[in-house]
């Protein structure tokens, strides 16, 4: 069985891996971003996994931070988790992960983001560009809920809807 912790990874995961799709909806989004990460010099099969890890990674600090379980990760407000991607450091995003994950593809993204982190110079400057668009991303996104103040819930109902796989 798996622990709260894995669990906790595991909806912070999927949440990162639904924020493009539900953003791509309009497509000329999906455009606009694909020509900056051009633009910056990152290839964006990379970018847009980095992106969606940056998202879970942001997510997952907020939580660890607000001592929540996998339970109560739903009622975190996407604003948190969008004030994380740029104003956590990107070791403090590294921290508490889980030893393992139930995903390669995790734990591969991970890897990759823990290189641009420890590498530096250029490295951090895209980080710091994909740390943005996360926030931007999170924001468009919240900026769709009739909700005042839309939470992770409301972009995993939405990401259910749309029958993104989990």
């Amino acid at each position: 069985m798996a622990s709260d912790h894995d669990m906790l990874w595991s909806r912070c995961a999927f949440l990162g891996r639904a924020l493009l799709p539900l953003l791509d909806q309009e497509l000329w989004r999906r455009d606009r971003r694909r020509e900056g990460l051009e633009g910056w010099g990152i290839d964006t099969v990379v970018g847009e996994r980095l992106i969606e890890i940056f998202a879970a990674l942001a997510g997952h600090a907020v939580a660890l931070d607000d001592s929540l379980s996998a339970a109560e990760f739903e009622n975190l407000p996407l604003s948190s988790v969008a004030d994380a991607a740029t104003g956590k450091c990107d070791f403090e995003l590294l921290a508490g992960l889980p030893d393992t994950f139930a995903d390669d593809r995790d734990e591969v993204a991970v890897t990759i983001f823990r290189l641009y982190a420890y590498r530096g110079g250029r490295s951090s400057l895209q980080l710091m560009r994909l740390g943005t668009e996360v926030r931007r991303t999170l924001t468009v996104l919240a900026a769709r809920e009739p909700s005042p103040s839309p939470t992770c819930a409301d972009l995993l109902r939405r990401a259910a809807e749309a029958g993104l796989p989990q």
